[in-house]
């Protein structure tokens, strides 16, 4: 069930999504300039993809 919430928080703010799965390492930062930069669904993808891995 968390993993759930984690996907949708990951949709409509990619960087939490990660935040809340890894914290603040690597992967929140990459995503984090990801969504910045304008690539929201790239920031979207690689949040999912990070939940779903761990």
């Amino acid at each position: 069930m968390s993993d759930l919430i984690r996907i949708v928080c990951a949709i409509f703010l990619p960087p939490l999504g990660v935040f809340l799965q890894v914290g603040f390492g690597k992967d929140f930062w990459i995503n984090l300039l990801l969504t910045i930069f304008g690539f929201y669904i790239l920031g979207i993808v690689h949040a999912v993809w990070i939940i779903a891995k761990k």
